[in-house]
């Protein structure tokens, strides 16, 4: 009996261990994203806005042509993008992607599905997670050439950009919360 006192209490102790050090990392993981929010606030206040440190094209510029199909088989060009679409790039290795694949996805499925576009960028590894997440709410583009992302400029992963009906760029960002349209669901 007192052996079987003994164990319980060791993992009753390694469970409360577990817990404090789980909260310990999240509370990381939150220091840790609000420094990355003070960083982008940081480049913008220092007149390298989005635009200049994330694309090679600046605000108002009009897209380079492009030609693509989506996993549904539709066609996507700088044309066919309806005014106000968002085109975000992404690529499989990225870790900001990943992270903020849930925010992504959350905010994707409030707009309308022909208004979002998402370019995977294959070359790196296998996108199928971002596939999974992102396919029910957005057409999904996958290449390994990036075409698109040499026509919207692309420097970095993860991109947002924002363009109208014409195809020139209305905004250009690291997240998709920072654009106009850019609201979580």
């Amino acid at each position: 009996m007192p052996f079987l006192i003994a164990v319980v209490s060791l993992l009753g102790v390694l469970c409360l261990l577990t817990l404090v050090l789980t909260l310990g990392v999240i509370r990381r993981l939150r220091e840790h994203t609000k420094l990355m929010d003070a960083l982008y606030e940081a480049v913008d206040l220092l007149g390298a806005g989005p635009a200049t440190s994330l694309a090679k094209l600046d605000k108002g510029e009009l897209v380079g042509d492009f030609a693509a199909t989506t996993l549904d088989g539709d066609q996507v060009t700088r044309e066919l993008l309806p005014e106000g679409a968002v085109v975000a790039f992404l690529s499989a290795n990225c870790a900001g992607c990943r992270a903020q694949l849930p925010e992504i996805a959350s905010w994707a499925a409030g707009q309308d599905r022909r208004q979002v576009v998402a370019v995977l960028d294959s070359s790196a590894g296998d996108p199928e997670e971002l596939v999974t997440a992102l396919s029910p709410v957005a057409q999904v583009v996958v290449e390994d050439d990036l075409a698109m992302g040499n026509a919207f400029g692309l420097k970095v992963f993860p991109t947002f950009y924002q363009v109208s009906g014409e195809g020139r760029l209305l905004a250009v960002e690291g997240k998709v919360s920072r654009l106009p349209v850019g609201s979580p669901a």
